[in-house]
């Protein structure tokens, strides 16, 4: 049987009958091997997903199935899976084996989920395009040559290229909803600490934050649902319950107030323009009111996410230094040696000069101009997002300025590379959900919507989502990839 596009498709034919997990994982595994080009993925246990998959099928048997039983999936390469290697996209682990399993990964393997495989990834979640992997870039499913944007490409490119119909990738400053958007699909960023970071390799820890990319947002409903929760090893994980997804899909949105701020509407190519005026008029057919809100900060938000990013890396890679594990020099001749050698040889250029920013920020006679005055910034930011839904239950805004850019073109320019993140970042640093949708195309490539609410509305951005899916097509668009 071909494998389905979408989640929630494998599980009707798994919950049929008309497909086996065992059928679904090989014609996974099948398509990961033709479809390896992409690059999206670094590593796959074919043994261990066959393994999975025959589980998956005796609990179906013993009717103790779920809805994601026997479903093949793929996780990003920076949760680890134990027994298994996870690298971040970096050779400074390169050949690390995992010893125990992501909290993400312990509840996808306790609802049944076949892991196939990992996510090829920016280096430790560091960057906007797929490109600074230490296994080379990931390809957009859509035009070859073009990002899949980052830092979840092969997550993106995975489900994109019809490899799987879902995967899990992380969200540090838009490294969910830009390759959500870059792909054609729909990725949730949650409320900060809605899913453990046990077992996350940390980039940014007051940030990072994991999360589904799929076609639909059925799809991303029913795998957020499955992962997230309270989970007492990680000390902000939100201790609250974990509403019902799917349901909220089909609420009713009419009546419902949404959001718009000028700030984040100036100066736009006019085909993201037309495409959120699309999504506006698609809204209030549905009965969704909008109204203005005031975000002047939010753009400024690039400058601290930066600083407090950078300095978070700093403190958090400062780990690696080729004494406890990961990448070690050949011959040291000194500790001093060994320190420096290791590091410049494990880590990229993106990653050495994120901590050499943080660092600088963090030092002495620094550290109230940068770090402070970033955290400070960060909270006018929330403030603002807090006054806002006040008066709305969501904010429609941009996902990135245009769509996906060509392969090699901002690498050079650090800055413009970090502009790509205008629109998610204020979103981050208030640690809200936001969600991205597919709304549109642009010269063939797909364009994105994002919706924000407020802390743990997940359920509303499902609901909006959910009703926009339902009166467009944009969700169905595919590239020949995976056709």
């Amino acid at each position: 049987m071909s494998l389905p596009a979408t989640v929630e498709a494998c599980a009707a034919a798994l919950e049929s009958g008309a497909a086996s997990s065992r059928e679904l994982v090989a014609e996974s595994l099948a398509r990961c091997e033709a479809g390896s080009d992409l690059n999206a993925l670094v590593s796959f246990d074919a043994d261990g997903a066959r393994a999975a998959a025959e589980a998956a099928d005796a609990r179906r048997a013993a009717g103790e199935a779920g809805p994601l039983t026997g479903v093949p999936i793929v996780v990003k390469d920076i949760f680890c899976v134990e027994g298994g290697r996870t690298t971040a996209g970096s050779r400074m682990l390169g050949d690390w084996m995992a010893p125990y399993d992501a909290h993400l990964v312990e509840r996808l393997r306790d609802a049944g989920a076949v892991i196939v495989g990992k996510a090829n990834m920016d280096e430790f979640a560091m960057g906007s395009s797929g490109e600074n992997s230490a296994f080379g870039p990931t390809l957009n499913p859509w035009d070859r040559t073009r990002v899949p944007g980052g830092s979840s490409s092969g997550s993106a490119a995975a489900v994109a290229g019809g490899l799987v119909p879902g995967a899990f990738g992380t969200d540090t400053g838009g490294s969910i909803r830009q390759p959500a958007a870059f792909c054609g699909l729909t990725g949730m960023k949650p409320t900060y600490g809605r899913i453990s970071r046990y077992g996350m390799i940390a980039f940014a820890s007051s940030l990072d934050q994991a999360g589904p990319l799929a076609w639909t947002a059925g799809d991303a409903a029913l795998l957020l649902g499955a992962v997230a929760g309270f989970d007492p090893r990680d000390s902000t994980s939100a201790e609250r319950p974990v509403p019902d997804y799917l349901a909220a899909l089909d609420e009713s949105i009419e009546g419902r107030t949404v959001g718009f701020a000028p700030a984040l509407m100036r100066n736009l190519p006019a085909a993201v323009q037309q495409t959120l005026e699309e999504v506006r008029r698609t809204l209030e057919a549905c009965g969704v009111r909008f109204r203005e809100v005031t975000l002047e900060t939010a753009l400024t938000g690039v400058s601290a996410y930066y600083v407090i990013a950078s300095a978070e890396a700093s403190t958090n890679l400062s780990r690696y230094d080729g004494v406890r594990f990961g990448h070690r020099c050949a011959d040291p001749v000194d500790l001093e040696d060994l320190y420096c050698r290791s590091r410049a040889e494990g880590f990229g250029e993106e990653v050495k000069r994120r901590i050499l920013t943080g660092t600088y920020a963090l030092s002495v006679g620094y550290y109230d101009a940068y770090y402070r005055t970033a955290q400070r910034v960060r909270r006018m930011i929330r403030d603002e997002f807090l006054s806002a839904f006040a008066d709305v239950d969501a904010i429609l805004a941009p996902v990135t300025p245009s769509p996906a850019f060509a392969l090699g073109e901002n690498t050079a320019d650090p800055v413009a590379m970090y502009l790509q993140d205008v629109f998610t970042i204020p979103a981050s640093l208030a640690g809200l959900p936001a969600l991205s949708m597919p709304a549109g195309l642009d010269g063939g490539l797909p364009l994105g919507a994002q919706l924000i609410g407020p802390h743990f509305g997940e359920e509303t951005l499902f609901a909006l989502a959910g009703a926009f899916q339902r009166e467009t097509d944009h969700h169905r668009a595919r590239p020949e990839a995976a056709a």
